[in-house]
């Protein structure tokens, strides 16, 4: 975990401002969900035997004997809240959150256990245009960044329907190589075969060449979901690659999955990565209900960008005199501030002393009261810039700031 200091907040607020500007363009409406959740919930939601319940998530039992996280994905608790309100008759919702989560993981570039992520969650909308507009706000909103050699890569994971017989098949061609696989793909064949394919070892990768891929392996409808989403990214002049190796770790999510995957962060290459979940809000006691969201890392998305400054004040606001100049020039720096100009007021005293925290904070101008300025009801306003100076009652100085 880590601190977010000035210069890098910076670039976090970039990001959230674009994305906040993307999901009013599609209508998603923000919402702010707890940071502390019941743990059952992601024993339910993401899996007992997962990476992330079972070694990585910050679960304790509080004061009153429950049994409480720090939530570790946002999903999970925007369907919790989706219930809980009672939405499932209200028609389509359409979510979007930014905030932290956290997992007990390794620490590395681009992975933190408090980090920061951006979601979108999109409730009641079966169809695959849906699922075209969610990738395309997705892609808009790391294109909006400006972000460069970045790839889209989609792929369909079936549904109930098609994937047994697939994952039959998955497991007879595993079965035959089972010795040839690291340790991790050897407990993921009993336990998640599809999640064999997604393995970053080279030698696994080497071995898993010819595999079954359930692209292929698709029912009907499956496959005409599929080539709708392929159809409606093509109309909207979205640039995509098929990937048949991506996968999810859990069941219910099925049909459309896809990844924005940059070669520029080494492991931690995805930087936003999503699907359709229809099975999660029956799995937490809804009626079936069908839904598809991303979620993007906001230290990864911010990482991609160039170096940002925090913004500097625009008014420095020096007094030269006693303590009824000093005084005023407080009264000053207020005056300023209500008319919504960033100041900082250098406390009076030597004027080299305060010219040089003028400096140090980067102003565009200084504000200069004297003892004569005060008897004329005038400022010198200075253009820290240029170097000109003029003598002003306050109020032209506020406009000659504004920029009037």
């Amino acid at each position: 975990m880590h601190d977010g200091l000035p210069n890098e907040v910076s670039r976090w607020q970039h990001v959230e401002a674009t994305a906040r500007e993307m999901f009013r363009r599609y209508a998603f409406n923000e919402v702010r969900l707890p940071v502390l959740e019941p743990t059952a919930l992601f024993v339910r939601s993401v899996g007992e035997a997962t990476d992330i319940v079972s070694k990585e998530m910050y679960h304790f039992v509080d004061q009153g004997d429950e049994h409480v996280c720090l939530r570790p994905e946002g999903t999970a608790g925007a369907v919790r809240a989706y219930l809980q309100a009672g939405l499932t008759r209200s028609g389509g919702q359409r979510w979007f959150y930014i905030g932290p989560m956290f997992r007990r993981e390794r620490p590395q570039k681009g992975r933190l256990r408090q980090f920061q992520q951006i979601g979108a969650e999109c409730f009641g909308r079966a169809d695959c245009q849906t699922d075209a507009e969610v990738l395309a706000m997705s892609w808009q909103l790391v294109q909006a960044l400006g972000l460069q050699q970045l790839r889209l890569e989609i792929n369909s994971l079936g549904c109930p329907a098609c994937r047994p017989a697939y994952r039959q098949h998955l497991l007879n061609y595993l079965a035959q190589r089972r010795h040839t696989l690291c340790d991790t793909c050897i407990t993921r064949i009993d336990s998640n075969p599809m999640r064999v394919l997604d393995c970053k070892e080279a030698d696994c990768q080497q071995q898993l060449q010819d595999a079954p891929e359930m692209v292929n392996h698709l029912c009907q409808a499956c496959d005409e979901h599929f080539n709708g989403v392929q159809q409606g990214l093509q109309t909207l002049d979205i640039p995509f690659v098929v990937n048949p190796r991506i996968v999810r770790g859990l069941d219910y999510y099925n049909r459309t999955a896809f990844e924005i995957i940059t070669d520029q962060l080494g492991a931690q290459g995805t930087v936003l990565a999503g699907g359709r979940y229809d099975g999660l809000v029956e799995s937490l006691g809804g009626p079936a209900t069908p839904a598809i969201g991303f979620a993007a890392g906001l230290e990864r998305l911010a990482l991609l960008l160039p170096e940002m400054q925090a913004k500097s004040p625009d008014v420095c606001v020096i007094a030269s005199g006693d303590a009824a100049v000093l005084q005023a020039s407080m009264r000053h720096a207020d005056a300023l501030r209500q008319q919504g100009i960033a100041t900082i007021h250098a406390g009076g005293g030597g004027m080299k002393r305060q010219f040089k925290i003028a400096n140090r904070e980067a102003v565009a101008y200084c504000l200069i009261l004297g003892t004569d300025e005060l008897t004329a009801e005038q400022v010198q306003l200075k253009d820290m810039n240029t170097g000109e100076q003029w003598a002003l009652p306050l109020s032209e100085a506020i406009k000659r700031i504004h920029g009037n």
